[in-house]
């Protein structure tokens, strides 16, 4: 009992402040796995002498034969107490990976903790490419990773012209709610991606569906594309999507078989001025018009309107992350995904 006891005050002590000031998650099960991908073979290659190790044996190695690729990673987490009636799947966006709803660069909880309080059966992955789903030297095209500071006026947290090097000088938005005193954790969560691999990433994701589905699916930027080629793929499935800044909205000529499925999309502050960003919400705006025209449910919300001010693209790590949830949680309610 006393080496049970040390052991509790120890891991009290260790757990930082921050993650103390909510209740503990009790889970009924978590665990992992992988799904989708393809064998593949490669041949005509030479065999090759490697060292594995500095100042190891050689070893012969030949690289013909099979190989497995194009699988995705993906982990789940199920809280004692569901609520949720339905799944949910959180999908990253480009250039990242799951990490983006675990624990906030600042060191806050993510979405990830958020649902599963909430009651979800929450499963998060790692896009084809991304992160534990590996990656192959098979892909077309060269990989591709934004230099340091490219993120800071790419996903708004400061304006065209507003980085520097030097902290003390760098420019942000007024009321920004990115924790810019976190911006290198952040950046150290960035992973190498390539802009050739849509239709195997979407492939391994409509596997997952196939295996999970129906729930509802979450996606954020580039995973937005993937969301709506998922729900036209399985609009049995999907039985509502939620897409954070997508990049892009769904095929009109395929509304028809998806305005069944209810649609919430979510965009941060500074989006209607900016000129790239801009052109990327007047997507979400004219696939909204379209959808809606055929009798769909497609709500947008420009978190500036609805009282959620200083939000960047990077919105579920944003201070006010929750009250974004919130927002979410409660939309879910209304379409009577929740008990």
């Amino acid at each position: 009992m006393r080496r049970l006891l040390t052991g509790l005050l120890f891991a009290l002590a260790a757990t930082p402040a921050i993650a103390q000031s909510k209740e503990p998650i009790a889970l009924r099960d978590m665990g992992s796995f992988h799904v989708g991908g393809r064998i593949i073979e490669i041949t005509g290659q030479p065999v090759k002498e490697v060292v594995f190790t500095p100042g190891g044996v050689p070893a012969k190695v030949d690289p013909n034969g099979k190989y497995q690729v194009e699988q995705m990673y993906v982990q789940y987490f199920l809280p004692q107490s569901k609520k949720g009636k339905l799944p949910i799947l959180l999908w990253h966006g480009g250039g990242l990976s799951g990490v983006t709803y675990e624990t906030k660069p600042d060191g806050g909880d993510g979405w990830m903790h958020y649902f599963i309080r909430k009651g979800w059966d929450t499963y998060v992955s790692d896009a084809m490419e991304r992160g534990r789903s590996g990656w192959t030297s098979t892909f077309k095209g060269d990989a591709m990773v934004l230099p340091f500071g490219d993120p800071w006026e790419r996903f708004r947290m400061g304006p065209p012209g507003s980085w520097n090097d030097d902290p003390s000088k760098r420019g942000s938005y007024p009321g920004m709610q990115f924790p810019a005193d976190a911006y290198p954790q952040f950046m150290k969560q960035g992973v190498p991606r390539w802009v050739t691999t849509d239709n195997e990433i979407v492939k391994a994701y409509i596997e997952l569906v196939d295996k999970i589905c129906p729930c509802v699916v979450l996606v954020h930027s580039q995973s937005g594309t993937f969301g709506y080629k998922v729900l036209e793929a399985r609009p049995d499935k999907v039985k509502a999507l939620v897409a954070v800044e997508p990049t892009l909205g769904g095929d009109r000529n395929k509304i028809e078989s998806v305005k069944g499925t209810p649609i919430l999309v979510v965009i941060g502050d500074n989006a209607k001025e900016h000129p790239r960003w801009k052109t990327i919400r007047q997507n979400s705006v004219n696939y909204q018009t379209a959808f809606k025209a055929a009798g769909g449910s497609l709500d947008l919300v420009d978190l500036p309107d609805a009282g959620l001010k200083g939000n960047s693209h990077m919105v579920m790590m944003d201070k006010n992350s929750d009250q974004v949830a919130d927002l979410i949680q409660k939309w879910l309610a209304s379409k009577g995904l929740t008990d």
